[in-house]
């Protein structure tokens, strides 16, 4: 069974900084992609990084927040830097895996850290 944890999720002043980290475990045999989202209003896709090197962003977060993955031990991280109010949510990270080579792979979700910038 495969289980993402999240952690680092914090109360932070406005223009603070936060780092959420994010670790899988359980039966993988490769991860395709990490990614984060976050759950405001609705749930809003925040950053991906792919397991070719391929990074995304939302026009939310360039240049604020920047996502890092260690494909091999399995965990990432998502700095983020100059923080605003906005930027309150549950953050949640996502992983686009195999848990059987030559599969098309399935998505998981870790269940939320909590993140809220105060103004």
């Amino acid at each position: 069974q495969v289980r993402l944890a999240e952690s680092g999720g914090d109360l932070v002043q406005a223009g603070g900084s936060l780092s959420l980290s994010c670790s899988a475990s359980g039966k993988i045999s490769s991860i395709v992609a990490m990614s984060w989202y976050r759950q405001g209003p609705g749930r809003e896709f925040v950053a991906t990084l792919t397991s070719t090197g391929i990074t995304k962003y939302a026009d939310s977060v360039k240049g604020r927040f920047f996502i890092s993955g260690d494909f091999a031990s399995r965990s990432m991280t998502l700095q983020m830097n100059n923080l605003k109010p906005e930027d309150t949510a549950l953050y949640f990270c996502n992983m686009h895996l195999r848990t059987r080579a030559f599969t098309p792979g399935d998505q998981y979700w870790g269940q939320g850290t909590q993140v809220t910038v105060s103004s």
